[in-house]
């Protein structure tokens, strides 16, 4: 995630994107959604300094009609957040590796 100078809304906690859900290759089938850049970038800006263990950062999610909360988390290697997918907002909105996906993501 890429440092920047930038003018932005204060109050901006609230960020909308799509992306394509992605497996992790290990031993567990953990489901991701890697946020697009400017929007890592954006957070890690604004709310890097308020990480807890693992760099995670507090957010509540929205998945068409699910909402919860859960924590996104630095990949270095990708330089950007991950987002884990719960199994049961991947069955309810009918989301296999592939499937591009639309997120409200609010950080807490």
């Amino acid at each position: 995630m890429a440092s920047r100078t930038r003018s932005v809304d204060p109050e901006r906690r609230t960020f909308g994107f799509t992306g394509p859900v992605w497996v992790w290759d290990g031993p567990a089938a953990w489901h991701f959604v890697s946020l697009p850049p400017e929007v890592a970038d954006e957070i890690e800006w604004r709310f890097g300094a308020r990480a807890a263990g693992f760099g995670s950062i507090r957010v509540e999610v929205r998945v068409g009609a699910d909402r919860w909360a859960t924590s996104i988390f630095p990949d270095r290697a990708r330089e950007t957040y991950l987002l884990p997918l719960k199994k049961d907002v991947r069955r309810r909105n009918g989301l296999v590796e592939g499937s591009t996906v639309a997120v409200e993501l609010t950080v807490c």
